[in-house]
């Protein structure tokens, strides 16, 4: 039996593929796919930046990916094509409608169909909210989120919320991840088994009250000692 301990290269290459194929808004074929080591460069032409995305969160999900470099690049297709202000206006009305981010709190711009998104918020979710809610629109290339995290409340006890997080979250080892604070600075070390378990552990340590920042240093090995 083959195991994320023991797959080649081709192996695991096979395996993002049929990962790739499994994706319903994923075109297998516009995506090239190399790897080395464990680590997967995405490479290809795609029609919108919601396949770049999916593809690029498809990869992460197959067993045995240490890393992911994404160099896939949008295509629009003809009637996809926006103009800078066109998407400019639509996505600052998105975030007007948005009941989950203050209103005036994000800065957008755009160039070359590529979201600069900019601001100060409270809370990782609506930084999180914010971007999701720009990444379908039509035109888009790529969206970047430069917003900071700024809680209006402070928390003596970051650091033994986190893991108080961690061990009730049924997806993560909360033995084999660190926490280390610095005042509001969040630092995250360990090993974990999957991308999703990276990913849920940052998720986690974002949404305990008063962090700035999250700086995450773990490690995606599939098996350890």
């Amino acid at each position: 039996m083959i195991t994320a301990t023991n797959k080649s290269d081709l192996e695991l290459k096979t395996d993002v593929l049929a990962e790739l194929k499994y994706e319903p808004s994923v075109k297998v074929t516009d995506i090239g796919v190399q790897v080395k080591e464990g680590v997967v460069t995405l490479n290809g032409n795609v029609t919108n930046y919601t396949e770049k995305w999916n593809a690029v969160r498809a990869t992460k999900r197959v067993a045995g990916v240490r890393a992911v470099a994404d160099d896939i690049q949008v295509q629009l297709s003809e009637f996809l094509h926006r103009t800078d202000g066109d998407i400019a206006a639509v996505a600052a009305n998105r975030m007007d409608w948005n009941t989950t981010i203050p209103k005036g709190a994000v800065k957008i711009s755009v160039r070359d169909g590529h979201i600069t998104l900019e601001g100060q918020l409270e809370w990782w979710y609506q930084r999180n909210d914010a971007e999701n809610a720009l990444r379908h629109l039509a035109g888009v290339k790529g969206v970047t989120n430069l917003i900071a995290i700024k809680p209006t409340i402070t928390h003596a006890n970051i650091e033994s919320s986190i893991k108080a997080a961690f061990e009730r979250n049924a997806i993560l080892d909360a033995k084999k991840i660190q926490v280390e604070c610095d005042g509001n600075k969040v630092t995250l070390r360990g090993k974990v088994r999957s991308y999703a378990e990276r990913d849920e552990a940052e998720r986690t340590a974002w949404a305990a009250p008063g962090v700035y920042s999250v700086d995450n240093h773990i490690l995606v090995e599939w098996f350890w000692g």
